[in-house]
C-alpha cells in the first residue's frame, strides 16, 4: 500500500515522536533513580569492585599481621567462592574471562587461610586448574612477593629491587619519578619490605605447597615478562649483578635509603584516605610501618590501618575490599549527565554536586608531577576524596566541563587554574597521560619487576580526548598550538579499523566515544575521514539486540576489538553518545540502540549490574564501576531526546 507524501511524513513524525517519548520516559525514570542516590552533601560515591585479588590480599594481610577478623573474612570467603569460574574453576581478571594464574593462587591461598579445606570440591578444582597452568611458580612478581612474605617461596624467586634506588638521581635510567604514580606509591614501601624481608606472623601456619609442581623452596628467579625483548637479557644481567652485590651494600647507605622511603610514604599518607588512595600502596605502607616496629597506636600505624578499613564494603552475607574510592569521578559524570537531562531538579542536583567538587580542587600542593613540571601551578582534581599529590587529568577535565556548563562565571577562577594545569601537563607528543607528563620510559616495562607491563603512565587516546574536549568547550580552537598537537596525536593513534584505544574504560568503544566527543566539540563533521572511519567501525560493532558490548579480552593483541559475550548498558550508551556527537542521531542504528536501553531498563529506573567494563591495568587488573549503569544510559537517553526536539539546537559540549 502506497502513502501520499504527507502521509509518509506524518508516519515518520509519529515514529520520531514515539521514540522521543520512550526515551524521555526512560530518562525520567533513570533520573529519579540517580537523584535518589545522591549524598546529602551533594556528591555520589558508587561501589568500585575489582577482581579476586584485592579481597584475597586483604584477607592475607590480616593473617600477615595476626589481626584476623573472622566474621568479616567469612563474608569475603563467600564473595570469593561466588566469583570462582564455573568453567575453568579458577579466578579470571574480569567477568567471564579466562583463567588467571596469579588471581587464582591468591584466591586459593586466602580461602585456605579463612578455613576452607584443601579437600573441598571448589578448592580441589581450583588447585587442579592452577597446577594445569604450571603451578604457583608461574605467578607474576607481585604474587611471588606475597608468597615470599609468607615464607612459601624464597626471596631469590623475586627480582631484586634494592631500597638504595631511593638515592638515585633523576637523570639515572631508573628513578621512582620515571614510573607511574600507582607504581611509585606501591614500590616505595615495598622496597623496605624487600630489604628487610619480614615473615608473616601467619598464626594458623597456612601453607600452599600443594600449588607447586616443584618444591616451593626450589623456585628459581623470575625470568622477566618478555623473553623475546632485546631488553630482557640486559635486565636479567642487571638483576644477577644486584643479587650478588646486595648482601654487601653498606649498612649506612641502606639505612639512609630506608629512611628516605619512610619519609616519602609519611609525607603522602593522605590522612585516612591512604597512600596514593589505592589499596596495594596502603597495604604495603601498613606492612612497612609494622616491620619497622612502629607502635600499633602510633599515628602512622593507626592512620594506615584506618585507610584500609574505609575500602571494605560489607553487604548482606558477603563482603569485599574495594581497590580505591571514586567519588570525584562519579560526581563529575553524574553532574554532566544531569545537566544533559535538563530538568529543574536535575539542575539543582548538579549545582550541589558542583559545589562539592569545587571545594576539592587541589590548589596548594605540588604533587609528584612537579618533578617534571616544577614551575607549573597546581589546579587539578583527584579521583578519590583526597589524594593531593596525585591529581588526575581525566577527572580534572570532567569536573571543568561540569563547572563550565553549570555556571562559568561562578567557577571562573577554578576553571582558569585547572586549564592552566591541564595545558602545562600536555606531553611532547601532543597527548595527555592520567597523572604525569611524558611518562614514556618504555624500556622500564621490561625490567623483571615489571612483568605486568603496567609500570608507566604514557599519553592515551581517551584521556587526551577528554582534555581536548574540555579545551574545545572552553573556546580553544583548532589553531591553538596545544589543540593542534592533540588533534595530530589522535590522528596518529587511530587504529587501522577506525577506532581508538580506551586505556581506562573497556575498551575501543570507550576510546572511540571519547574521541568523537572531542572532535565534535572542535567542529569536525561527518565528512572528515577520521570521523567516517570511526562511525563505520561503531556501526559495525552493534549487536543483534541493538546494544554494544566489549570485554577485557580486547586488551590482548590479536583479539577482536569492540566485541564481547554480551551487550552492556554503559557500552551501548558510549556508542550512542559517540554516534550522536557527530550527527548520526537519525541513523536507524541509533534508534535501535535507544530501544535496547529502554527495553533493558529495570523497574527501579536503573539497568542490571554489569560485568567489568573498566580497567586498572590492561591485561592485569580490571574494574567494575557500579555507577556506570546509573550514569551513562541516562546520559544517552537524555541527549537523544534533546536532539529530537526540532525546535532546539543543542549547544556543543566537550563531552
Amino acid at each position: 500500500m502506497l502513502f501520499a507524501p504527507q502521509q509518509q511524513e506524518d508516519i515518520l513524525q509519529a515514529a520520531e515522536d514515539s521514540a522521543r517519548d520512550r526515551a524521555g520516559q526512560s530518562a525520567n525514570s533513570a533520573c529519579e533513580a540517580l537523584l535518589s542516590l545522591q549524598r546529602e552533601d551533594g556528591h555520589w560515591a558508587f561501589p568500585l569492585e575489582a577482581d579476586a585479588t584485592i579481597p584475597a590480599e586483604y584477607i592475607l594481610l590480616q593473617h600477615y599481621l595476626d589481626e584476623i577478623n573472622d566474621p568479616l573474612q567469612q563474608k569475603m570467603a563467600v564473595y570469593l567462592r561466588r566469583i570462582q569460574s564455573p568453567v575453568h574453576h579458577g579466578w579470571p581478571l574480569f567477568h567471564g574471562g579466562d583463567f588467571n594464574i596469579s588471581a587464582s593462587v591468591k584466591a586459593y591461598f586466602a580461602l585456605k587461610a579463612v578455613g576452607d579445606s584443601a579437600d573441598a570440591l571448589h578448592m580441589r578444582h581450583a588447585r587442579e586448574a592452577i597446577l594445569k597452568a604450571g603451578g604457583a611458580a608461574s605467578s607474576n612478581v607481585f604474587t611471588r612477593i606475597q608468597l615470599a612474605l609468607f615464607g612459601v617461596v624464597p626471596w631469590r624467586a623475586v627480582p631484586v629491587m634494592p631500597v638504595e634506588i631511593m638515592h638515585l638521581p633523576l637523570w639515572f635510567p631508573f628513578h621512582i619519578y620515571k614510573v607511574s604514580y600507582w607504581s611509585r606509591t606501591v614500590i616505595v614501601p615495598l622496597l623496605v619490605l624487600m630489604a628487610l624481608k619480614p615473615r608473616a606472623r601467619n598464626p594458623r601456619r597456612i601453607k600452599v605447597d600443594e600449588l607447586f609442581t616443584v618444591p616451593p623452596e626450589e623456585v628459581k628467579e623470575w625470568p622477566g615478562n618478555n623473553t623475546q625483548s632485546i631488553w630482557n637479557p640486559v635486565f636479567r644481567w642487571v638483576d644477577r649483578v644486584l643479587r650478588a652485590f646486595e648482601p654487601y651494600m653498606p649498612k649506612g647507605l641502606r639505612q639512609s635509603a630506608i629512611q628516605k622511603a619512610v619519609d616519602f610514604v609519611t609525607a603522602r599518607l593522605n590522612g585516612d584516605d591512604g597512600l596514593g588512595a589505592i589499596y596495594p600502596a596502603m597495604a604495603n605502607a601498613v606492612m612497612m610501618y609494622d616491620v619497622l616496629d612502629f607502635a600499633p597506636d602510633s599515628f602512622e600505624a593507626t592512620i594506615t590501618r584506618a585507610a584500609l578499613e574505609k575500602l571494605v564494603l560489607e553487604e548482606e552475607g558477603e563482603a569485599y575490599c574495594q581497590p580505591c574510592l571514586s567519588p570525584v569521578w562519579d560526581t563529575g559524570l553524574a553532574a554532566l549527565a544531569l545537566l544533559d537531562e535538563g530538568s529543574e531538579d536535575s539542575k539543582e542536583s548538579a549545582r550541589a554536586a558542583c559545589e562539592w567538587l569545587a571545594h576539592r580542587q587541589i590548589l596548594d600542593v605540588k604533587g609528584d608531577w612537579a618533578a617534571w613540571r616544577p614551575k607549573l601551578r597546581p589546579g587539578g582534581w583527584a579521583f578519590q576524596y583526597n589524594n593531593a599529590h596525585y591529581p588526575d587529568l581525566d577527572d580534572t577535565a570532567v569536573v571543568v566541563m561540569a563547572l563550565d556548563r553549570l555556571d562559568p562565571a561562578r567557577y571562573a577562577y577554578a576553571i582558569e587554574r585547572a586549564t592552566e594545569w591541564v595545558l602545562g601537563m600536555q606531553s611532547k607528543n601532543g597527548g595527555w597521560g592520567a597523572f604525569d607528563a611524558d611518562n614514556t620510559y618504555y624500556y622500564l616495562n621490561h625490567i623483571p619487576f615489571a612483568d605486568h607491563g603496567a609500570l608507566l603512565d604514557p599519553p592515551t587516546a581517551d584521556v587526551s580526548a577528554r582534555c581536548l574536549g574540555m579545551l574545545a568547550q572552553l573556546g580553544y580552537r583548532r589553531e591553538h598550538p596545544a589543540v593542534a598537537a592533540a588533534i595530530e596525536y589522535l590522528r596518529r593513534e587511530q587504529e587501522p579499523e577506525g577506532c581508538w584505544f580506551g586505556r581506562w574504560g573497556t575498551n575501543y568503544i570507550y576510546g572511540t566515544w571519547s574521541v568523537l566527543n572531542a572532535l565534535n566539540a572542535l567542529g569536525f563533521d561527518g565528512r572528515d575521514p577520521m570521523v567516517i572511519r570511526a562511525v563505520d567501525w561503531l556501526l559495525s560493532k552493534q549487536r543483534a539486540d541493538g546494544g554494544w558490548g566489549e570485554d577485557g579480552a580486547s586488551y590482548w593483541q590479536g583479539k577482536p576489538k569492540g566485541e564481547g559475550v554480551e551487550s552492556t548498558s554503559s557500552q551501548a550508551a558510549w556508542a550512542l553518545l559517540g554516534l550522536m556527537a557527530v550527527g548520526e542521531v537519525d541513523d536507524p542504528a541509533v534508534e535501535k540502540g535507544i530501544r535496547y536501553l529502554t527495553e533493558m531498563q529495570e523497574a527501579e529506573g536503573l539497568w542490571e549490574e554489569e560485568p567489568y567494563t573498566a580497567v586498572g591495568f590492561p591485561r592485569v587488573f580490571y574494574l567494575r564501576y557500579h555507577g556506570y549503569r546509573a550514569l551513562f544510559p541516562l546520559w544517552a537517553l537524555a541527549r537523544y531526546r534533546n536532539l529530537l526536539k526540532s525546535n532546539e539546537t543543542p549547544k556543543v559540549w566537550g563531552m
